[in-house]
Formats: C-alpha cells, structure tokens, sequence
C-alpha cells in the first residue's frame, strides 16, 4: 500500500514539475520576442465568395497542326533544290526537281500516240459514214459495215488507254517537280542533290506548318471537373493564353477548341488543345510554353488574399484561427487566382477566419492578438520608426 502511494506522489511530483518547466518554456518564447510584442498581433478575416471567371495553368508544348514527309513519288535522280534549311514555304512551291529528261520524252511518246489514234479515228468515221449510206442501198454487204462498224470501235477504245497513258506520263513527268503540300517551315534535307531517289527512299525532308498552330497541354482532372461545373458543356470553346518560358505573354489569344476522351492513367490528366494565330512565326513546333485556360461562365467559389497564402515544400498553407482562437497551419488546394485573391480549390470553406496580415510572427498553436488593419498599420509605422531610430 505504502509503495502504491509513493508511486503516485511521484507521479504527481512529475507532472508539476513537467508543468512548471512548460510554462518556464513558453515564458522564455515570449520573451524572446522583444519587450511589447511577447504575443504577435495579427489581422483576421473571414473566408468570402466570389462570382469569378476560373482560370487554369499548366504546361504546354507547341505542336504543328501539319508535320509532312516529303517523298518522291518516281525514281530518278534528283537535279536540283529550290530551297535552304530553315526556309518558310508556301503551298505549291517548288522543293526539289528530279532529272525529267526520261519523263518528258515518254509524255511526247504518249502524246504523239494519241495524235495517230485520233487521226486514225477520224478516217474510220468517215468511212464508216459512208458505209452507213451504202448499206441502205445494198451496194455493200452489211458484214462488210460491221467490219467498218467495228474497226472505229476499236480505235475509240485505243485512244481512250491512250489518252489515259498520256495523262498518266504527265503525271508522272509533273512529278519530277516536288512541290510543298503546305504553308511551313522546311527542316533539314535527308537526301541531298546527285542521289538516285525511289517512293522508297524514306523522307527527303520535313514540313511543320506555322500557322495556326497548335499547343497541347494536359489538364489534372480535379481541374477538369471544376471547369464542367462552371461551363453548361464541356465541348464550348475557351479563351486560352499563352506564356513563353520567361514568363513574357504571346501577343494573340488562343482559342481551346479540342480535349480527349479520357483521362490519362498514369499522370491523372485529359489532354486539351488549342489553337493559335502565328503570322510572324515566332511560335515554333515542340517549343515548351505556359498555358492560360479561361471558363466561359462566372461561378461562385471560396476566394482568399495572395497575402494570406505561404508556401513550404508540402505546398500551400494558410493560418486558420480554430475555436479556441488559436492559429492552426492549414494546407489548401487553389484553382488559379482572380485579381490579388487565390481561387480555394479545397482546405477552406466560406466563413472560415484566416489570418491576413502579420504572418511571419505566427506560431501554430500559439496565441495571437487580433487586431484591426488600422491598429496593424499603426503598429508597423511605430515600428518602422523605432527601427529607423
């Protein structure tokens, strides 16, 4: 019995002095503080709502809306190059010519069969014109018009597959000029003058076009989510902005006018597109950029002060005064920001106190003294002078 009551007493003795040494702690905190400020003043406010236009970042890559590989379509070797690496082209430029000697003289070969069929054709309709007269009057035998009949027939046919080769021979011999399919910037030459070509070959070189073009970004889907609740459908097209990576802004608006199906398994993202305007062409295929993404519709979402909000490698926080008036450490979520204020995504809800001013002094947990914003002026000014003094 006597152990058991020495075992308590101790304890007892232990949770004083625990105590006691708690509050020597604390004490010597404040202290260390400086003489008036031992608990630090701070201004609070409360969590408001706002209608606001959301916006979203989030890393994009410029991509061609056209990337051509440009091929031969006959053999032969090439002649000439109309063009250097790096030159922007348009539609129907010559890029390349391929030796058109042998392609030539087999169009004038088809073309001047063509011409003796036709010739031959004519002749068989007279004839056959004649022999139609004839045959009326049985001065000739009818075998004698079917063979007449027949023969003009035959040319008929002969010259169409000629028609048709000589068509054919001037395509290919219009082939010999390789011409760019679209507006772009040609990239480097694969294949270089003296070389024999084939459609085999591979790629002489490239075209990207340049405009419009495209930017590809994709979109986390907590975002995705928010923007369907703002937008009636998810298909409307948006305003996007677009930033280069030293933070300078592109001078025209892109429209996002494209999004996936799904969203991605491993990165949890849908992919969106947009479109820009790029007539002096200082957008360039596979260049990383910063995208802007706008809803269509105001919605009515959590907003507090940028000045609020501080930030650690966990992410975002904020000092969130709990009931017992006490600065809490509160991490939150942010959908972009409108004006001086970050839009809450989630960590906060309307109505909440929050701690505006006077961050830097904060403690978790520890006591703070609420003051208004022009008491915290005044108490910054006195400041500033005793530290000027």
């Amino acid at each position: 019995m006597k152990s058991k009551m020495i075992v308590i007493i101790l304890l007892i003795l232990a949770g004083i002095i625990l105590s006691i040494g708690a509050r020597f702690a604390y004490s010597k905190y404040l202290s260390s503080r400086g003489r008036g400020q031992q608990i630090p003043a701070v201004v609070v406010d409360t969590v408001k709502e706002k209608d606001v236009i959301q916006s979203f970042e989030a890393p994009g890559r410029i991509v061609s809306k056209y990337k051509v590989s440009i091929l031969a379509r006959i053999s032969g070797y090439l002649q000439k190059s109309y063009f250097k690496e790096g030159d922007y082209v348009k539609e129907g430029d010559v890029l390349f010519l391929i030796e058109p000697a042998e392609f030539q003289n087999a169009s004038n070969v088809a073309g001047a069969t063509v011409q003796n069929i036709k010739a031959q054709l004519d002749y068989a309709n007279k004839q056959l014109a004649r022999a139609e007269e004839l045959v009326k009057k049985d001065y000739i035998a009818k075998s004698r018009y079917d063979e007449i009949l027949a023969n003009r027939d035959a040319l008929q046919a002969q010259l169409k597959a000629a028609q048709s080769n000589y068509k054919d021979t001037n395509r290919n011999l219009g082939y010999t000029k390789i011409k760019a399919p679209v507006d772009g910037r040609i990239g480097i030459i694969d294949v270089t003058i003296g070389n024999y070509v084939t459609p085999t070959s591979g790629s002489l070189t490239t075209i990207n076009s340049t405009n419009p073009i495209y930017v590809t970004f994709p979109l986390p889907s907590s975002e995705y989510i928010a923007l369907t609740k703002s937008d009636t459908s998810i298909d409307e097209t948006r305003k996007a902005e677009l930033y280069f990576q030293n933070g300078e802004k592109y001078e025209y608006d892109g429209v996002q006018d494209f999004l996936d199906n799904k969203v991605d398994d491993t990165t949890g993202t849908v992919t969106m597109r947009a479109t820009f305007q790029n007539p002096k062409n200082r957008l360039l295929n596979g260049e990383f950029v910063n995208i802007k993404l706008f809803a269509n519709n105001k919605t009515n979402v959590p907003v507090v002060p940028v000045t609020a909000v501080q930030e650690n490698q966990e992410g975002k926080y904020v000092y969130k005064i709990d009931e017992n008036g006490l600065p809490q450490l509160t991490y939150i979520k942010v959908n972009g920001q409108t004006g001086k204020n970050w839009i809450i995504a989630n960590g906060l809800k309307p109505g909440d106190k929050i701690i505006v001013d006077g961050i830097l002094k904060v403690m978790p947990g520890l006591p703070v003294k609420v003051v208004t914003k022009e008491e915290m002026a005044k108490l910054n000014k006195a400041l500033y002078s005793e530290k000027k003094d």
